[in-house]
């Protein structure tokens, strides 16, 4: 059975205490600045909503809690044989975040959220996703546990996945994006390897680090770019998809998984999300 949590929302649509994630983020999503935490006990949830946001409280990061941003507007080209929801074109050297009100306006039939977590950094590594199809959680994966990773690394082997299981929806006919929260491993893939490729996979000023795995998202990102989104978002901010898979990158280092597993619980998102976060 799930323990129990409180919700504070000391600033959103509708502050107060909350006794579950879904009510507290219908406050909190979509809102520039809303603070919120979540707490074992009422009593403590109570007093912390009297007190105020602390400065840890309003900082992005631990579990449930964040500081969600303003809106940012952002384009992305189209043109494939599966209908894709992004229509706008972007500039080729654009990496754009989406806010929450934008991800709310997707319509693709499956959306697939990559983390990957790492502590310290470099150490302990591990990578997690969340899968939406239909608009409801489906699936949850975590793993590919390195115990001398890096935060790069981690958010590389999530995204590998990612792509991976975005083909297989192609050929269901099934319209996918991904929604990253790393601006490195979306350039690594979209942008920067093009011209480590023409460049016989070297580039000036030193190594290309991650160049075995970069290789392999290259050549199959090349595969498919025209019928999926490779999306960012930034993380901590409340958006659900992004802070499960955050929950399953950290997941994945507890549970020491080298491999890449199906979450064996039930998608109980209050209790997932009430996990430790990255």
């Amino acid at each position: 059975m799930a323990k129990k949590k409180f919700y504070v929302v000391w600033a959103g649509h509708q502050t107060g205490v909350f006794t579950d994630w879904a009510t507290c983020s219908k406050q909190v999503l979509g809102v520039a600045g809303a603070k919120y935490k979540s707490f074992p006990t009422r009593e403590e949830a109570e007093v912390a909503f009297k007190n105020g946001p602390s400065q840890k409280s309003a900082t992005p990061g631990n579990r449930t809690e964040g500081s969600t941003p303003d809106s940012n507007p952002t384009d992305k080209k189209s043109s494939s044989s599966v209908t894709r929801s992004v229509t706008k074109p972007v500039s080729p050297n654009a990496i754009n975040t989406w806010s929450v009100q934008e991800i709310a306006t997707l319509t693709d039939d499956t959306l697939i959220y990559t983390d990957g977590g790492c502590e310290p950094n470099p150490g302990e590594a591990g990578s997690g996703l969340a899968i939406y199809r239909n608009g409801k959680i489906d699936e949850l994966w975590y793993g590919l546990y390195n115990p001398n990773g890096t935060n790069n690394t981690a958010e590389l082997n999530a995204l590998l996945q990612a792509l991976l299981i975005a083909k297989n929806e192609l050929k269901n006919k099934r319209s996918v994006s991904i929604l990253c929260d790393s601006k490195y491993a979306i350039q690594c893939v979209t942008q920067w390897a093009v011209n480590w490729q023409k460049n016989k996979w070297t580039k000036s000023g030193g190594e290309i680090k991650n160049l075995e795995i970069i290789k392999e998202m290259f050549a199959l990102h090349q595969s498919i770019k025209d019928k999926v989104n490779v999306l960012h978002v930034n993380g901590h901010v409340g958006v659900e998809g992004n802070e499960l898979a955050d929950r399953m990158s950290i997941f994945a280092i507890q549970q020491r998984n080298p491999e890449f597993s199906l979450y064996p619980n039930p998608l109980d998102i209050d209790e997932i999300l009430s996990l430790r976060s990255g």
